[in-house]
């Protein structure tokens, strides 16, 4: 089968299509034919070295594809069967082997590239949503990066709780996407604390939702009310520093939460619980999913600078 590789860390040249053996199910796995795999930011620190992995390693996480054989003890699933799965190391690659604990059914009404392009990003906007900051009516939400997939999606989930969206983008043809999404209103990121002020009557957000990190943490502090809740979920323009806790103070007693989506789909039932609600909206047409674009597995470099170049909005998909 065909795979990215890498045999060493650095930037996106050092991504390789390489052949390898087919791999084979052991006890609890499933065996999968990949027909769309996410790319995410996670791919890139893995990619860089901030997480390490033991090299040689095929790249990815995420994917959706048909069920080819399944090993010693799995029940629930059969060869052909569409699946989705969030975390399967080698997901950069035509077939992959994923632990039966962490693949979910794909629903009628729901094809592969959809089911890709929406679960490891849908996921992560369901618990920001639901159950980090428990949005509900009137709730104003900070969402930066507002035409990128997490954006897009949380955007959604946050109108259909009943809450209002101040949206940051980079360019004009973002902000378009942003505003389609139902954000309320959508600004640059160096006009968000203003606009978060004004469209608040001075109170400030209730919530912010930071991916980008570094470059918008200060500002999105400035954004809050008092005893307001700072999410930074990642950080595309590079991690957070450390900082003087006495800020929080100062800013009015604020909270700060760095999550992961693993601590919000701990148990099979709450991952279950999660998908079947995201992929519902999908389905019913109440959660639109862009996918911005999709790559070769031999074009793995161009999709990771499209990436981190912040050339994308949605979702960017390897084809395989």
């Amino acid at each position: 089968m065909r795979a990215v590789q890498i045999t060493r860390t650095g930037g996106p040249e050092v991504l390789t299509v390489v052949e390898l053996p087919d791999p084979r199910p052991g006890p609890g796995q499933v065996l999968v034919a990949v027909e769309a795999a996410g790319v995410n930011y996670i791919d890139t620190y893995r990619r860089g070295g901030v997480y390490p992995l033991q090299l040689p390693a095929v790249l990815g996480g995420e994917g959706a594809g048909r069920v080819l054989a399944t090993g010693e003890g799995v029940e629930g699933f059969a060869p052909g069967q569409l699946v989705a799965w969030k975390e399967a190391p080698g997901s950069y690659a035509e077939q992959v082997l994923v632990d039966a604990a962490e693949l979910v059914p794909v629903p009628a009404g729901v094809d592969a590239a959809t089911a890709a392009a929406v679960l490891l990003q849908g996921l992560t906007a369901h618990y920001l949503c639901t159950d980090t900051h428990r949005v509900s009516d009137g709730t104003w939400a900070l969402v930066h990066a507002g035409a990128g997939g997490t954006g897009l999606l949380l955007t959604q989930m946050v109108k259909l709780r009943g809450g209002r969206v101040l949206a940051t983008t980079s360019t004009e043809e973002k902000a378009e996407l942003a505003r389609a999404a139902g954000a309320d209103a959508v600004v640059r990121y160096a006009e968000a604390t203003r606009a978060a002020r004004e469209l608040t009557g001075g109170r400030g957000v209730d919530v912010v939702y930071d991916g980008v990190g570094r470059d918008t943490f200060d500002a999105s502090l400035q954004a809050l009310r008092p005893r307001g809740l700072m999410v930074v979920f990642g950080g595309s323009s590079g991690q957070v520093p450390p900082f003087d806790v006495q800020r929080l103070n100062a800013l009015g007693s604020l909270f700060l939460t760095r999550p992961t989506l693993a601590s919000y789909t701990l148990t099979r039932a709450e991952l279950l619980s999660r998908t079947e609600e995201v992929f519902g909206w999908v389905a019913a047409g109440r959660l639109h999913v862009r996918v911005g674009r999709t790559y070769p597995l031999e074009q793995a470099r161009a999709a990771h600078e499209d990436l981190q170049g912040r050339r994308s909005t949605g979702k960017l998909l390897l084809l395989p």
